[in-house]
C-alpha cells in the first residue's frame, strides 16, 4: 500500500474540483484525484453558457449566487491568460431570447419583470431589431429580449486553464484513479482508499459530479446524486455567423469564434447511458432550424452527451456534512456547474479555511433536517 499526506485532498478533477483546487493551492498542499481525465466529463460536455439571468425563474438565494458567480469571471479569465497564456474564450456580447408567438412574448415579459425591478439589464427587441442583430435568425421571429451581462465561456480552454493553473501552483494530480471507500473514525476522515493507493488529509472535498454519490463515503447520506443525460449537437460554419447566445422556444444555440456552433439541449434520466439517440438529435435539429433553418440544414459536425449531476431539489450541495468533520461536499450543480464553478471554489476555500461561507439554503444539514423529519 502507498501511501499519500496532503493538506486538502479533492474528490473529482471537473471544473468544479480544479477551481477549488486553484484557490486553496495558495495556501495549502492539494492533491485531485480523478477517475478518468480531468475535465473529462460534464464539464467538457458543456455549452459554457452563464446564464444566470437567462434561465432564472425569480430572485431566490440561487439565482443571486448565479449572479455572484457570473461576476467573476472577467477578473478569472483575466488571472488565467496572465498566469498561462490561455485564453479561455470569455465572451460577454450577451444573450438574445427568442419569441415566436405574441403569447411567449407576453410570458416572457412577465417572467422577467422582476429582474428588471431589480435593477438588472434586460431589454424587449422587436422582430426587426434582432434581425439587425443576427441577420440569420429565422424571418418567423416575432421578438424578444436581450440579456447583455449574460454571455458564455469555452468550457475546455477553461478546463485546460485551470488545470494548467493548478500544476503551476504546485497541485499532485492522481488521474485514472477510482476512489474506493473513505474510512471514517471517530467523526472523520481518516482515509480515502483507491486500489494500493492511500490518501490521508486534513480535509477532504467530494466533487465527484454525477459520480458524487457513487462513492462509497463511508456512512449513508441522505439524498442521493443522480445523473441527467445530455445531448449537444456541433456544427460549423465557414465564418462566424452568430454574435450572442441565442436561446429559442426549445433549444439554445453558442456560436464560438472559430465558426463552431452547438447546439442543445436535451435532457432524460437514462442513467449512465453515454449513447446519442436519434431521438434526441432529431430534437435538437428541429430546435436549431426553428432558430435558424440555414444552420440547422448543415451536416453535424460532432455529437455527445454529458451527465448532469442532479440532487433531490435541483439546487448545489455545499459545504460539511455532520458524519465527518472533515469531509465537505460539493455536488449537484445540474445545469450550471461551469457557471458557478468561481462561486463555490470560494465558498468552500472559505470553510477549509475556517470561515462559515456557505448560505444556508445550499448546505448538505437541510437533507439531515428533512430526513430526521420524515
Amino acid at each position: 500500500m502507498t501511501e499519500m499526506t496532503t493538506d486538502v485532498l479533492i474528490i473529482g478533477g471537473g471544473v468544479i474540483g480544479l477551481s477549488m483546487a486553484r484557490e486553496l493551492a495558495i495556501d495549502h498542499s492539494v492533491t485531485v484525484v480523478e477517475r478518468g481525465r480531468c475535465g473529462g466529463e460534464a464539464s467538457s460536455a458543456a455549452a459554457g453558457m452563464l446564464g444566470a439571468q437567462a434561465e432564472a425563474y425569480g430572485d431566490d438565494a440561487f439565482f443571486r449566487l448565479c449572479v455572484d458567480s457570473r461576476k467573476m469571471f472577467p477578473e478569472l479569465a483575466a488571472s488565467l491568460l496572465e498566469e498561462t497564456g490561455i485564453d479561455v474564450g470569455l465572451d460577454r456580447a450577451g444573450t438574445l431570447l427568442l419569441s415566436f408567438s405574441e403569447a411567449d412574448i407576453s410570458a416572457r415579459r412577465e417572467r422577467f419583470a422582476w429582474q428588471k425591478a431589480a435593477g438588472f439589464e434586460i431589454e424587449q427587441l422587436s422582430a426587426a431589431e434582432i434581425r439587425r442583430e443576427e441577420p440569420f435568425i429565422s424571418t418567423d421571429v416575432l421578438g424578444g429580449f436581450y440579456l447583455p451581462a449574460d454571455g458564455q465561456i469555452d468550457n475546455r480552454k477553461l478546463v485546460h486553464a485551470l488545470q494548467r493553473s493548478c500544476e503551476l501552483r504546485g497541485v499532485k494530480f492522481f488521474e485514472e484513479t477510482t476512489v474506493d471507500r473513505l474510512a471514517i473514525d471517530n467523526g472523520k476522515v481518516v482515509g480515502v482508499f483507491s486500489g494500493e493507493l492511500a490518501f490521508s488529509a486534513d480535509k477532504v472535498v467530494l466533487a465527484a459530479g454525477a459520480w458524487g454519490t457513487e462513492i462509497n463515503a463511508g456512512f449513508d447520506l441522505p439524498f442521493t446524486i443522480r445523473p441527467m443525460r445530455g445531448q449537444i449537437l456541433q456544427f460549423r460554419t465557414a465564418k462566424r455567423l452568430f454574435t450572442h447566445v441565442i436561446v429559442g422556444p426549445r433549444g439554445y444555440i453558442v456560436p464560438r469564434g472559430d465558426g463552431r456552433v452547438l447546439a442543445g439541449a436535451t435532457m432524460d434520466d437514462a442513467g449512465f447511458d453515454a449513447s446519442v439517440t436519434n431521438e434526441a438529435t432529431e430534437h435538437l435539429i428541429e430546435s436549431t432550424s426553428e432558430i435558424s433553418p440555414s444552420l440547422g440544414s448543415l451536416k453535424i459536425q460532432e455529437a455527445w452527451t454529458g451527465f448532469r449531476p442532479f440532487a433531490p431539489d435541483r439546487m448545489p450541495v455545499f459545504g460539511r456534512v455532520p458524519n465527518a468533520e472533515n469531509l465537505l461536499l460539493a455536488l449537484g450543480h445540474f445545469r450550471n456547474g461551469i457557471l458557478l464553478s468561481p462561486v463555490t471554489a470560494k465558498l468552500i476555500a472559505d470553510e477549509v479555511r475556517g470561515i462559515d461561507a456557505v448560505p444556508t439554503e445550499f448546505a448538505p444539514s437541510r437533507f439531515y433536517s428533512a430526513a430526521m423529519g420524515s
